[in-house]
């Protein structure tokens, strides 16, 4: 799949960044400012004062200031997609061509595999697990070798397979072989 340079993103934005209450007055406004003050070689003081006309409707301005860009090119269709980041980033976040670019590398990362499922059980399920897991690591590792020194402790471990689950049992079996002679 070929990249999607800025200006097609542009291109492909335009409906949606010129149509009605997707930018204010204001944010369009800052927007010219930086490409104007950072960047004087993207829009001159000229064209500045031209696309903030408070005579002409924002629609018309902002309809002007993209085609601008779109003939300029790549660059500075790019500093006008990081001006749009840095002064209205919920909707630099919400444009079709965002949209796109997610979807396609989604496609392309998990093209025929299953999608997975989070679980809906909380964070108070999950920390429970993780306590219960390291509690167990802990108690695994921290076990000497030598039944004399915590006798209660492999006792413990020796009836905890009827408790937990029968795929952690195995395990916890599996590590106690050599020990449940001398209990």
């Amino acid at each position: 799949m070929t990249e999607q340079t800025y200006c097609d993103r542009l291109v492909q934005d335009t409906p949606f960044l010129t149509s009605l209450g997707r930018l204010s007055e204001q944010q369009v406004d800052r927007i010219i400012l930086q490409l104007n003050r950072y960047y004087p070689q993207i829009l001159s003081n000229k064209d500045a004062e031209k696309f903030r006309n408070p005579k002409v409707s924002l629609r018309v301005r902002l309809c002007d200031l993209l085609g601008h860009l779109q003939r300029s090119g790549e660059r500075d269709c790019q500093e006008f997609y990081r001006a749009l980041y840095i002064h209205a980033q919920p909707l630099h976040s919400c444009l079709p061509s965002r949209h796109a670019l997610q979807n396609s590398d989604c496609t392309e990362l998990d093209s025929g595999t299953a999608s997975c499922e989070l679980s809906d059980r909380g964070p108070v399920a999950f920390l429970t697990c993780l306590g219960l897991a390291a509690g167990l690591a802990l108690l695994i590792y921290c076990c000497p070798p030598d039944p004399k020194v915590l006798p209660g402790a492999r006792r413990v471990l020796g009836f905890s397979p009827v408790i937990i689950d029968r795929h952690a049992s195995r395990f916890l079996l599996a590590f106690l072989t050599d020990d449940l002679g001398g209990l």
